[in-house]
């Protein structure tokens, strides 16, 4: 038998509280990721006038934008949403939410509309910010919307970035000056000017990402200025800022699913219609070609529609891969902006036996879309190379965001924002 003094009692909490300290401490320094719809959920964007639709958002403070999605059912669902800060590297900031909003969030989205003349049945939903109960946002830096069902189930969740450009950001693309890539990797040389910013400890409390073709999975976080000139951080790294060049992204258009289009074979009519497209084959071990894409993007497009946003009808895309059968376990995908990068059992290919080849079938709206495969390795190691090759010439997009935390500051101010194609690409 067990006989608990008071100061028993007291250690014991004290040993839970500590306890509880450490996980809610542990919890608040992860990264966090974002969680991907269910199959009910479709074509989720984001628009305003500094990012438009398909790209990844990254929006002006003070800016009106919004946030769009269909869902694929007839009973138009009740759905809420909530608004997080974050820092730079994706881990909760210290702010409370009256320090970075101006009214409340966790409110009923109001505007949506049901689909009009289509075989897939769905409803379109609109959430703005400014809104009546969430008047705007009030600090730049990283930000997470959560979007919940009416039993308070998370739904899914998107990233956003809001700046307030106080500092000029220059970016060049270059070929890698390592020889051993000089054929497969872009470098990227960044030069950050303060102007009247004065910047305590630049080494420090500057943080950058650099992005390629708006995916945030593969993007390259925290490197650090290598010279300080005056006014100027500069970034002319050999490794630390490279990429893999890749290749330009497949694409294809349905915006006439009574006919076949940009990229589609043929198209058939059944419960919804299908677009299957032409057979892709490895290019890794092809020449280079130009062919001009919108680095990964995707636009809502369907001819003979006044509203694209409930007139277009959705398909399903057969994607097909001519190549031979893996034995080492990777696994294979395809995807592009209009998953958000996403690797999930929806774009995951499986190898037809009969026809020796990795099909996927993925249902999407009226469009013009880029996409691309992927092989993920066993231990979970993207390879956008091994399908598509790596070659110089590729014309890729780069986003550089800046972060500033000033000495005694509790959260990271995203203040500057700079972007580069490799078009003019130089040595």
């Amino acid at each position: 038998m067990f006989i608990f003094t008071y100061q028993t009692i007291i250690m014991i909490k004290n040993i839970y509280f500590l306890l509880l300290a450490i996980l809610i401490s542990i919890q608040g320094f992860s990264q966090v990721e974002e969680v991907n719809p269910p199959d009910y959920i479709k074509t989720i964007t984001f628009r305003s006038r500094t990012s438009s639709q398909g790209q990844l958002p990254i929006i002006r403070l003070g800016e009106a934008f919004h946030l769009e999605f269909d869902v694929l059912t007839t009973d138009e669902p009740d759905f809420y949403y909530t608004i997080e800060h974050y820092n730079y590297d994706w881990t909760k900031s210290n702010l409370v939410k009256m320090e970075y909003m101006k009214g409340f969030d966790n409110f009923r989205i109001v505007n949506y509309e049901n689909s009009f003349n289509a075989y897939q049945l769905y409803s379109h939903y609109d959430l703005q910010i400014p809104n009546k109960q969430t008047r705007g946002l009030t600090k730049s830096g990283n930000y997470i919307i959560s979007i919940f069902n009416e039993d308070d189930e998370l739904v899914f969740t998107r990233k956003f970035m809001v700046f307030k450009e106080q500092l000029g950001v220059g970016v060049a693309v270059k070929r890698s000056r390592d020889v051993k890539y000089i054929e497969s990797k872009q470098s990227l040389d960044i030069t950050i000017n303060s102007g009247a910013l004065n910047l305590n400890n630049p080494k420090e409390t500057i943080k950058t990402v650099i992005i390629q073709n708006n995916n945030l999975k593969t993007a390259i976080k925290g490197v650090k200025p290598q010279y300080t000139i005056g006014k100027e951080l500069i970034y002319k790294y050999t490794k630390e800022t490279a990429f893999w060049a890749s290749n330009e992204f497949r694409f294809f258009e349905t915006k006439d699913v009574r006919g076949a289009n940009v990229g589609v074979q043929f198209i058939d009519l059944k419960d919804i219609y299908h677009s299957y497209l032409f057979i892709d084959g490895a290019r890794d071990n092809q020449p280079y070609t130009y062919n001009p894409d919108i680095n990964g993007n995707f636009l809502i497009t369907a001819i003979d529609r006044d509203n694209v946003d409930i007139e277009a009808d959705y398909t399903n895309v057969h994607f097909s891969l001519s190549y031979p059968k893996q034995t080492d376990g990777s696994t294979f995908y395809v995807y592009g902006n209009f998953n958000n990068y996403a690797l999930g059992k929806e774009n995951k290919l499986v190898y037809n036996g009969d026809s020796k080849r990795y099909e996927g079938t993925i249902k999407l709206k009226q469009g013009f879309y880029n996409y691309k495969y992927v092989v993920v390795d066993t231990d979970g190691k993207i390879d956008e190379g091994k399908i598509s090759g790596n070659f110089w010439q590729t014309e890729n997009n780069y986003k550089v965001l800046v972060y500033y935390r000033d000495l005694g500051a509790r959260f990271d101010q995203l203040i500057g924002f700079g972007e580069a194609t490799s078009v003019d690409i130089s040595n």
